[in-house]
């Protein structure tokens, strides 16, 4: 067979070492040896000796939540093999998770991650009721993380000088030391006439990044903090 289809650049090519790599904008493969953990239904292709099991409460009886947030369950993939993940023609980014670091993230944009990586679902500090009732996965120790994202997302610098505010429905993640709380930028009377629609955003502050993507989620992306 001859073609574009068949190039270099569409064709897998032997994995050069274990664990997580991108594949190409869209897909993370991913060379399992033993188990690692992904979103429920993300898998588009594999080969090898694996298992797939829904973990819709917990992997191994540690979580109280899916780690990718309320109604978004995971699955354990396990044995020895190649698996590769996507999610809605999304685009594919790693998080390397170092010692001592700590990463907030959106349940909806988490793909798959090492089961080296400690977690623990928490609610958005400052966030309560008016925030929707968000719930971020928080992600510790040391290990691959992979994310997925609509369109490129934007990394934003946060400093004690320069506070960042951004859409709760477009913020992907952010890094460990940032505080957040609620800022509303219309008064009662504004949101009553109408307003902006951008009545309230989450105030991150601090020294760190915030990772947000180039779009509001819809109304059904949003329900899936």
């Amino acid at each position: 067979m001859k073609g574009d289809l068949f190039s270099s650049e569409h064709v897998v090519q032997p994995a050069v070492e274990p664990g997580m790599s991108v594949e190409n904008a869209k897909c993370i493969r991913y060379v399992v040896d033993g188990e690692m953990y992904a979103r429920q239904g993300a898998m588009v292709a594999y080969r090898g000796d694996l298992k797939f099991e829904r973990k819709g409460q917990g992997v191994g009886g540690m979580l109280k939540r899916a780690v990718t947030g309320e109604g978004l369950p995971l699955m354990a993939v396990r044995g020895q093999g190649e698996v590769w993940f996507a999610h809605e023609a999304g685009n594919c980014f790693i998080v390397e998770v170092e010692a001592g670091d700590r990463f907030t993230v959106n349940g909806r944009n988490v793909l798959c991650f090492d089961p080296s990586l400690s977690y623990e679902i928490k609610t958005v500090k400052g966030s309560g009721i008016a925030g929707g009732g968000l719930f971020n996965s928080v992600f510790g120790g040391q290990g691959r993380l992979g994310l997925v994202c609509e369109g490129n997302p934007l990394v934003i610098p946060v400093s004690a000088q320069s506070p960042v505010y951004v859409d709760t429905d477009a913020v992907v993640g952010w890094t460990a030391h940032l505080e957040t709380s609620l800022h509303r930028s219309q008064s009662i009377g504004s949101m009553l006439r109408g307003g902006s629609g951008e009545a309230v955003q989450l105030l991150l502050q601090g020294d760190g990044f915030v990772v947000v993507r180039p779009s509001e989620a819809t109304g059904q992306q949003a329900q899936q903090h």
